[in-house]
């Protein structure tokens, strides 16, 4: 039986930013076809991340590694070329941003870009939070500083589906036929030009502008007079064929699938056919064995454990005395789980799980789904249980301590 998932649903409100009607994009352009939204009003996506947030990005937080590359037309900039030494204590660094070199090669036309701000920048994180909550698919977030007259990335595609929202100046867009993705390949695959074909779509985004492409799409971006910032948010999809993967990966503990073949098999693989043909069975029938409610819990806890950027509130909450007039709320809007076998409680949310007494059953479900003052809570529980219960849910990261109103 499939596990039943309980509180918040998750709002489209980031995912309509981004597409505008959601329930048509879903049924229309999701996984299908490029997907073009011009702006919406007032919104220019300026909030999310502007020239002074990089700035700041750069020259206040030291981005290191995979946080920041350069990219000159399709090439890869070495990083030696726009780092630096320092010490941090005692340990010496040697891939700290050299802020003036890294302009000097923007001046020459190079693309500075910052990788992985889903964790790093919290308005891009809260977006990315609210997309990956709506589709329950991991996302993830790089922005693209482009000069005038420049091209960071040649014709390629990506393993993953991206929203790119220009939020600052102007890039034109050119996409052309999708191809079959390798699921075993990473992003950026570069196409031969002879295997382009005729563009399928030509199009300039402006501050506020959002196109989505679906994987495979093969594309390229560019800069005409104008310097461009935009964000690129990727979604990670999970596959049947990652679903497919993880159900052979039970064959580990089967003592037949860890039997070697037999020596020399190379040389004689017709001998092998009929042996293969045995333990392709008995996968087949190891795989049909397993509980399907079984499989997708597992996929659903897999989600719920790797989202990131979770709203903040946890150190305070952990520093503040917990009473009776304390006022407590679920941290995110992660759904959560609960099972009773016997007299113990199996609570699930966010990649925790935590063994419970049955009897807390009621007063764990009403924390985990709405702000409760905790001398209110329903469940029966006496004042010494109630604090016991509620510093339990506050060090695991489950509910915050909300601040007294002023």
């Amino acid at each position: 039986m499939t596990t039943a998932w309980e509180g918040a649903e998750p709002t489209r409100e980031a995912l309509a930013r981004c597409v505008g009607d959601v329930p048509d994009f879903i049924e229309h352009a999701w996984g299908q076809r490029p997907h073009l939204r011009r702006r919406a009003g007032r919104d220019s996506f300026g909030d999310l991340l502007s020239l002074d947030d990089v700035d700041r990005l750069l020259t206040a937080t030291s981005p290191r590694g995979p946080e920041i590359r350069v990219v000159d037309d399709g090439r890869q900039v070495p990083a030696s070329r726009y780092t630096r030494s320092g010490t941090l204590g005692s340990r010496m660094l040697t891939d700290l941003p050299d802020v003036d070199r890294l302009l000097e090669l923007f001046d020459d036309g190079a693309t500075i870009v910052l990788q992985g701000l889903q964790r790093t920048w919290p308005p891009v994180g809260r977006l990315c939070r609210g997309i990956e909550e709506y589709l329950t698919h991991p996302v993830q977030a790089n922005a693209y500083l482009t000069p005038p007259s420049s091209q960071g990335l040649r014709v390629h595609y990506d393993t993953h589906d991206v929203f790119a929202l220009q939020t600052y100046g102007r890039k034109r867009w050119v996409t052309y036929r999708p191809v079959v993705d390798d699921p075993l390949a990473g992003s950026h695959q570069r196409v031969a030009a002879s295997d382009l074909g005729e563009p399928t779509h030509d199009i300039e985004l402006e501050a506020g502008d959002c196109l989505y492409l679906p994987k495979g799409t093969l594309h390229a971006a560019a800069t005409t007079g104008q310097a461009s910032l935009h964000l690129t948010i990727g979604v990670r999809l999970v596959t049947w064929h990652d679903v497919a993967g993880r159900l052979v990966d039970l064959t580990r503990d089967v003592p037949a699938f860890r039997e070697a073949l037999p020596a020399g098999f190379a040389r004689r693989p017709g001998e092998l056919r009929d042996e293969a043909r045995g333990r392709l069975k008995q996968l087949a029938d190891l795989v049909l064995d397993v509980d399907p409610g079984e499989v997708a819990d597992r996929e659903a806890d897999r989600l719920w454990s790797v989202l990131q950027n979770r709203p903040g509130g946890g150190l305070r909450s952990r520093l503040v005395d917990i009473d009776d007039d304390a006022v407590l709320a679920p941290r995110d809007r992660l759904p959560f789980a609960l099972t009773v076998a016997g007299d113990r409680l199996r609570v699930r949310r966010g990649g925790v799980e935590l063994d419970m007494p049955s009897w807390t059953e009621t007063a764990v479900r009403s924390l985990l789904s709405d702000t409760v003052r905790l001398g209110s809570l329903p469940g029966g529980l006496d004042a010494a249980s109630r604090r016991v219960l509620a510093r339990r849910l506050v060090r695991e990261g489950m509910i915050v301590v909300e601040p007294l109103s002023r």
